[in-house]
């Protein structure tokens, strides 16, 4: 592989032909998503981000607003479809991507940015997240661009490629770097270790420091705040709730003592070695690690920096509660950027590599094998893909059931409410049920979500109104009926509707009908924080 020397480091040399290979990958992995998101049924954390896409704000409970929009473009386009509902996620997705390769090339050449590009369609971590509505997909998406607008910007001088720039060439790159990481923050709240990470490798390398005497990284954090702004002043009229929520959720009180502590590190690692397959964790690793050797640029110290600072947090994190396997996603954006332009030099490494490359690319393979059809010796009760499947028969058997009770005039329903316990249940039946209507989550055993914010049953309903109620089906009688027996003059145990994939049950929910209601309202298990 040819090679040149700019800055004191030794870097590949451009080839179109790996370039577009690069661009050739990026388009086609798009393409194959795009074709599995019209095919794989919502799952329950979608369907709760299309309703509030029915409902747009500034901000929500669990997460700020970037994922609902995305969501509202899709289906003002495309319509209520899976597709729609995914369509600009999965965009967001092949725009990482486009940027990884985009910030390795810039380092090291098109070689570079062809291997980044590689990795990050190999991972797992990718195959998983890249097809679905999440609010990963906007937050990855928006900080790859950030590190390469920030890369761009400190990669100026008489020694760069494009010969002398000036400080209002490196300004236009940091504006840009401000807005991308502004709407990285209003996609998820965790973005904001980037510009920390960024912050502390311009204190660490000697030529960064100069660049606090610019004007860049002040415009930088004028343009994110304003991009921010509408967040904030929801937050600050909502009672700071997501901020809280977010706070309580990573940082709350330690569960379980050190040895809690303990299993939920080796969770942690576990999850993360199992998201990059073990030889690209390696690899991952040794390129964070080899990013802090010194270089006159410090460019591969700011990818480095805001790895260890992201990762850093989350296994602070895991010490007081569990960490979902999804979130410390971030700190492999710039991780994966220094495995490409860090490439092993042995025949022997570079053979591991590809190995590491081939067993990724066999497990994601594996990912997408399964969503569609099971292959993998899974209970489709212990299977989280199979959550996703058997809620048009629950929909269908409340449409029969509605209209049992609306069509007779002997039951005297005039308005009849439909609710769920859990927002994930409530989300499902809100997108499959005929008419798309307002389905409430009561949450009176489960944690607060965003329909606690949005009108509940009390605040819609009149005294005399009813209630048709899923739950998951159990022996007895179920608790939350129990709690509500206060408020009903009836109570009517309905049909019971196996969720099914593949004919393996998954769960079963049972439809209970609460005939006239009283105008109260139990309390709950987990009062709505906050607000009082």
């Amino acid at each position: 592989m040819a090679r040149g020397v700019r800055d004191g480091e030794v870097y590949r040399v451009n080839s179109s032909r790996a370039w577009r290979h690069t661009l050739a990958l990026i388009a086609g992995t798009t393409a194959l998503r795009l074709v599995l998101g019209a095919v794989i049924p919502l799952f329950p954390d979608e369907t709760y981000y299309w309703d509030w896409s029915r409902t747009l704000a500034a901000g929500y409970f669990d997460h700020p607003p970037m994922i609902a929009l995305f969501v509202r473009a899709g289906t003002i386009l495309l319509g209520n479809t899976p597709l729609a509902i995914r369509l600009f996620s999965i965009l967001a997705s092949g725009a990482t991507a486009l940027a990884i390769a985009l910030t390795a090339r810039r380092i090291d050449g098109d070689e570079a940015g062809r291997l980044a590009a590689l990795v990050f369609t190999c991972v797992p971590l990718a195959a998983a997240g890249s097809v679905l509505a999440t609010p990963d997909a906007p937050m990855l998406c928006f900080v790859a661009w950030t590190l390469y607008a920030v890369i761009r910007a400190l990669d100026t001088g008489p020694d760069s490629p494009d010969g002398p720039a000036s400080t209002a060439h490196a300004t236009r790159w940091w504006a840009l770097a401000g807005l991308c990481i502004g709407l990285a923050m209003a996609s998820k709240f965790s973005s904001v270790f980037v510009p920390v990470g960024i912050a502390l490798a311009c204190l660490l390398h000697p030529r960064l420091q100069n660049r606090f005497g610019e004007p860049g990284p002040y415009v930088a954090v004028a343009v994110a705040s304003l991009a921010l702004s509408p967040v904030l002043v929801w937050n600050g009229m909502h009672g700071w709730v997501s901020f809280k929520f977010q706070l309580g959720h990573g940082l709350g009180a330690p569960k379980g003592g050190a040895l809690g502590a303990l299993n939920r590190e080796l969770e942690l690692v576990g999850g993360q070695i199992g998201l990059l397959s073990p030889i690209l964790f390696y690899f991952v690793v040794r390129g964070i690690r080899r990013a802090f050797d010194p270089t006159p640029s410090g460019l591969r110290v700011v990818l480095g920096t805001v790895a260890v600072t992201c990762i850093a947090f989350f296994l602070f994190s895991a010490t007081r509660r569990s960490v979902e396997a999804n979130w410390p996603a971030i700190a492999w954006i710039p991780a994966m950027v220094l495995v490409a332009v860090e490439p092993p030099e042995t025949w022997r490494g570079v053979k591991w590599l590809r190995g590491g490359l081939a067993l990724g690319a066999l497990l994601s393979l594996v990912i997408y094998v399964h969503v569609l059809t099971p292959i993998l010796p899974l209970r489709a009760d212990r299977d989280q893909v199979a959550k996703a499947y058997g809620w048009e028969q629950v929909a269908q058997a409340i449409d029969r059931t509605r209209a049992f009770y609306m069509q007779r005039a002997s039951f005297g329903v005039s308005d009849l409410f439909l609710g769920a316990e859990r927002y994930q249940d409530a989300s499902e039946l809100a997108y499959h049920v005929r008419g798309r209507p307002r389905v409430f989550s009561l949450n009176l055993q489960g944690r607060p979500n965003q329909y606690d914010l949005w009108q509940t049953f009390p605040d819609s309903a009149h005294i005399g109104a009813s209630l048709l109620l899923v739950l998951d089906d159990e022996i007895g009688e179920p608790k939350i009926i129990k709690k509500l027996s206060c408020c009903f003059a009836s109570s009517d145990m309905k049909e019971s509707v196996a969720l099914l994939r593949d004919g393996e049950l998954v769960a079963r929910k049972r439809l209970w009908f609460l005939g006239h209601w009283n105008g109260d309202w139990p309390p709950r298990a987990q009062p709505f924080p906050w607000t009082d």
